[in-house]
């Protein structure tokens, strides 16, 4: 089987790539072990949301500045102009989550712990939380949601450091459960679905709203329908509604790995989930495939280009042994940004910053991985996301924002040297 691009992982990253190659004729294939890190994170887009620990109100202003003392990050490949052509496409390629938001300004949205979070780019159904111009706010608890505790995030956000002044408060509900006595988010999601429960949540809500409170749910408002659903309780409380982000699992970003996998299906690619990936050969300095374990045999997939998006240590991307070595799982790529020989991996504080946190893939300014000497390894391999070197996603609030602009920038990359090699062939 062969195709133009095969993308290795199916996160946002992943997901971007191919997707804008799609969208361009190329024949694409999305083969990956699981559904990457959607799942797991919000679907609003952090690009940069602290440097040197200090919140960040502009990404645009601050990436040059951040750039120039982090010359290893990912974001040193990627120039500002593409990191905001890439938040403009994200808005347009999937209408149904009514992204708002662009490079030169953060929202600023609470957290369920009652923390605010700096994001780029955020889906209609969070808009409404944005803290920068203050107000008044009241959260929803349900009982049942164990990740979601409203007087907690009321009580906090209360004495957040914050640029305009907030007033917060809680209201619980006590919603029918049925048959599950624990439905979990993505349970909560579902039945949000259903008009029959928004029915409940309306009427008990009644009476218990104060006029200009901006009521904030935890981001459970539906799964297939979280846009229907976000009008509905908007129009029917006479308020504003907003949601939450939560621990995993997210029902936003399951939201968001549909909406780019329709889209992907529309545009037609192909996408295999489930497959555990390895390099099937090379030649003359390029991948020729990889190799697909299936249920019952290997298959092999060839390919013109190859976008290697698999993730860090917590998806696969990168595996460290009882050695203390790590490995790229894939293509066997050399690993840059590991400690120097001798000092330790990990600090012994947990939230300090890790050593080993750095680790992952170099790459040249085309986003192919080079080795130790900065040479390529392979002309055809690009890489994007979270297996690049050189980021600490969770201290910068920039995990999104990578994983879309490189997902984006490789789809460009590849997109350009196709035009040159169709260009060099018309001249001969």
């Amino acid at each position: 089987m062969t195709y133009d691009v095969i993308v290795v992982g199916a996160g946002l990253a992943g997901l971007t790539a191919a997707l804008r190659l799609a969208e361009h004729d190329r024949r694409v294939l999305v083969i990956a072990k699981g559904v990457g890190a959607t799942h797991l994170a919000p679907s609003a887009i952090d690009v940069l949301g602290y440097a040197e620990d200090k919140r960040v109100e502009s990404p645009q202003s601050a990436l040059a500045g951040f750039v120039g003392s982090h010359p290893g990050h990912p974001y040193a490949y990627v120039s500002a102009e593409s990191i905001a052509e890439a938040l403009d496409w994200m808005s347009k390629s999937v209408p149904e989550l009514g992204y708002q938001g662009r490079l030169d300004e953060n929202w600023l949205l609470p957290t369920a712990v009652g923390v605010p979070k700096p994001s780029a780019l955020v889906p209609e159904t969070m808009v409404a939380g944005d803290l920068r111009r203050g107000g008044r706010f009241v959260f929803v608890g349900l009982s049942g949601l164990k990740d979601f505790h409203a007087s907690y995030l009321a009580d906090n956000l209360a004495h957040a450091e914050l640029p305009a002044r907030v007033s917060t408060r809680f209201v619980e509900l006590d919603p029918p459960h049925g048959r599950s006595a624990d439905p979990g988010s993505v349970g909560f999601a579902r039945r949000f679905d259903d008009q029959q429960f928004r029915d409940w949540i309306v009427q008990a809500l009644a009476g218990r709203l104060e006029a200009d409170e901006t009521v904030g749910f935890p981001a459970v408002l539906g799964l297939e329908k979280a846009g229907e659903v976000w009008r509905d309780l908007e129009h029917r409380l006479e308020h504003r509604v907003f949601e939450v982000p939560l621990l995993p699992p997210s029902a936003p970003g399951m939201r968001l790995y549909g909406a780019l996998t329709a889209a992907l299906r529309r545009a037609g690619a192909r996408i295999v989930i489930g497959d555990s990936v390895s390099a099937g050969g090379s030649e003359d300095g390029r991948v020729a495939a990889v190799s697909a374990q299936g249920a019952s045999r290997p298959v092999m997939y060839r390919a013109s280009s190859f976008v290697l998006a698999t993730g860090g240590f917590a998806s696969g991307g990168l595996v460290l042994d009882s050695h203390g070595k790590v490995r790229e799982t894939v293509f066997g790529l050399p690993v840059a940004g590991m400690p120097e020989a001798g000092k330790p991996l990990f600090s012994s504080r947990y939230l300090d910053a890790q050593p080993l946190s750095h680790a992952g893939l170099a790459v040249d300014a085309h986003l192919r991985p080079v080795d130790k000497d900065g040479q390529v390894v392979h002309e055809n391999v690009y890489a994007a996301g979270a297996i690049l070197a050189g980021a600490v996603p969770w201290r910068e609030h920039s995990g999104n924002g990578i994983s879309l602009s490189t997902g984006y920038a490789a789809a460009a990359a590849i997109l350009k040297q196709a035009a040159a090699v169709s260009s060099t062939a018309a001249g001969d």
